[in-house]
Order: C-alpha cells, then sequence, then structure tokens
C-alpha cells in the first residue's frame, strides 16, 4: 500500500498541472504526492505529509494499492508523472510496482527527493530524472541527518540527475559550492530555487539570487505554482 498525501477536500493528491521547479519548469505533469518524510524542514511547505504534531495522520493520508493509484493517474491525459512528498524514496519498494507498470504503457517520470536515501535497482531502470534537494543548514535539521555521503555520490554519478538547492539566505551559496566542490558537481546541474511560500517572499530572494546564478554557471530555479497560485494544495 502507498501512504498517499490527501488534498484539502480529503481525496488523494494526484493531480494534473505544471512542474513550478526545476529543469522541467512549466511541463505538464501528473503529480503524485506521497506522505512520510525523514527530514523536518523548518521552511517546509507541506508539513501536512510529516508533522504529525501539528496535522493529524488519519486526516491527512489515504493509504491506497498501486493498482488504484495507477487509475487515478491514467484518468488523466498526461504522460508524465512527477512522484514528490514528503520523502517519496521511502516508499520506494511500494512505488516500483506502480512505476514499472506505467513505464511499459510509455510514462515517463521524475521524482522529487532530499537525497538521503539511495535508489533501488528497480527505480533506476524507470526513473528518466532524479530531482535530488539537498538540504542546507538553514532548513533546520542536523547536518549528519541531511546528508548521506554514499547516496550523494551515487546520485551525483547519475546523468539524469540534478541538484536543487532551496536557497534561504545568501551564504547558503557558499554551503552550495563546497557540496559542487566535494562531489564533482558540473555547475549546469546544480538550480538555485529561492525559499518561498508567496509570490512576495520569491520576489524578494529573487533580487539577489540570479547574480549569484550567473557568478557560480548555476541555474536558477523559481516557484512557478506559487507565483500562478499561492501556496494551495493540488496546484
Amino acid at each position: 500500500m502507498l501512504k498517499v498525501s490527501r488534498r484539502s477536500g480529503g481525496e488523494p493528491e494526484i493531480f494534473h498541472s505544471v512542474q513550478g521547479e526545476g529543469v522541467s519548469l512549466g511541463v505538464p505533469s501528473v503529480f503524485l504526492r506521497l506522505a512520510t518524510c525523514n527530514l523536518a524542514c523548518s521552511w517546509c511547505d507541506t508539513k501536512y505529509t510529516w508533522d504529525w504534531q501539528n496535522f493529524n495522520y488519519q486526516t491527512e493520508v489515504v493509504e491506497l494499492g498501486p493498482e488504484i493509484v495507477q487509475q487515478k493517474i491514467q484518468a488523466y491525459d498526461c504522460s508524465h508523472v512527477v512522484i514528490t512528498g514528503g520523502e517519496p524514496m521511502l516508499q520506494q519498494e511500494e512505488l516500483q510496482p506502480l512505476v514499472e507498470s506505467l513505464a511499459a504503457e510509455g510514462y515517463t517520470f521524475e521524482v522529487e527527493t532530499n537525497g538521503t536515501i539511495p535508489p533501488t535497482p528497480g527505480m533506476l531502470r524507470h526513473i528518466g530524472q532524479w530531482n535530488v534537494s539537498p538540504k542546507l543548514r538553514t532548513s533546520g535539521n542536523q547536518l549528519l541527518e541531511t546528508q548521506n555521503p554514499l547516496t550523494l555520490q551515487t546520485f551525483a554519478a547519475l546523468p539524469d540527475a540534478y541538484f536543487k538547492f532551496v536557497i534561504s539566505v545568501e551564504s547558503d551559496v557558499d554551503e552550495v559550492c563546497t557540496l559542487r566542490d566535494q562531489y564533482d558537481l558540473a555547475p549546469q546541474r546544480i538550480l538555485l530555487m529561492p525559499e518561498g511560500r508567496t509570490p512576495d517572499a520569491l520576489a524578494r530572494k529573487s533580487a539577489w539570487l540570479p547574480e549569484l546564478c550567473v557568478q557560480h554557471g548555476f541555474r536558477f530555479t523559481t516557484r512557478l505554482h506559487i507565483i500562478l497560485w499561492g501556496d494551495e494544495r493540488g496546484r
């Protein structure tokens, strides 16, 4: 069974929209948001997927078999799927049958992950793009929790993995540069994204972040869904 987040009305958070972040910005996609996470970012905008001190698990999560999830994904006229969370890699054993079945029908996939859990061989066979987002010190997590060197080395060796960093303050970029050097990441595989849950917050950080991208040869990505729809579930 897959632990799937619920939308505000209670239905599973499986929806059709455009990718709001990263190298696939603007691509029409079906999103599957899975619940539970192994980190606790202070600025997280999906705390309802894991913060059981402030949210109720029974209210926020529905457990569904892979075949039901597949039917809901297939209800949309779109063959590109973004698997997000929470932290999807916590459920990759349960995900694999779903991914294999949809891949056989021509579906393509992106996975959003925090980079702490290595992918299984089964997932590696079918995922066309990995959006790896290691958490920096300003996320509020302990450094030992956020960075698993062996896992990051695994992703760094994959040509279809991109590294997306949430930037809260300018000094975060120094930490990104350290990780770039540590894992020998080509600058064009690194994306810097302003932290923010409102268009105004994104605009303030976007006033200085693109220049740092130019300086280091990194890519800049905004959060298109926040600009278009605000902090709304299922968009």
